[in-house]
């Protein structure tokens, strides 16, 4: 008799590790880039802050201050998605997202990273599974402490409307009137993206979503 239940405890610990490496699966990390207070709220640069404050006002989600930064979780179609604003400010947003990374055990092939981009016109997305840093500070960071340039990323397009010497001005400028015109539609894009990601995978929201 305790050999069998020796063999039926056995069995449940075995099936419960496969549940937790399943959970494991299911779970990723959305990290926005940009830079804390107020002076930085409306700026390009914050692009990927004001995408996950665009989705958690329409989920009624609420961020919550933790370690290095801001965090919310969101659950969709079976899916948890922690939605990280990292508080480290640009520059240094790789420590953020490895310490989130590590601690959630998100797979690095879940994590997400939405960033600005001048390479590309206004409100135009581009996902990629892996890439250079771009000249981008906030990814160049990020590889720097994952060790890899294999990982996520949705390049939210800011245009390029500046003069020589003048781009850190331009991405730490506020959108233009029409921009702001237009950006509602992108945020919505946006937010449809990283819903794609954790639901469809990365294939499908790359085939549907690059260049749109």
């Amino acid at each position: 008799m305790l050999s069998i239940l020796r063999k039926l405890f056995a069995k449940e610990t075995e099936n419960s590790k496969e549940e937790t490496q399943e959970d494991l699966m299911k779970k990723f990390l959305v990290v926005g880039l940009g830079n804390i207070g107020p002076k930085y709220h409306n700026t390009r640069h914050n692009i990927g802050f004001r995408i996950l404050d665009t989705l958690a006002k329409e989920e009624s989600l609420t961020f919550e201050t933790e370690k290095l930064g801001d965090l919310t979780t969101y659950k969709y179609k079976g899916r948890t998605i922690l939605l990280l604003k990292p508080s480290t400010y640009m520059n240094l947003s790789g420590k953020a997202v490895r310490y989130w990374l590590t601690k959630e055990k998100v797979s690095i092939e879940n994590l997400l990273i939405i960033t600005d981009d001048i390479n590309i016109p206004f409100g135009t997305i581009r996902v990629k599974a892996k890439g250079s840093a771009g000249g981008h500070n906030g990814l160049k960071d990020i590889e720097a402490q994952l060790n890899t340039s294999k990982y996520c990323r949705f390049r939210f397009g800011v245009g390029a409307e500046f003069n020589k010497g003048r781009q850190v001005d331009y991405v730490l400028g506020e959108w233009s009137p029409e921009e702001e015109v237009a950006m509602p539609e992108r945020l919505d894009k946006g937010i449809a993206l990283i819903k794609s990601f954790a639901g469809a995978g990365l294939a499908n929201t790359m085939n549907t979503f690059n260049g749109k």
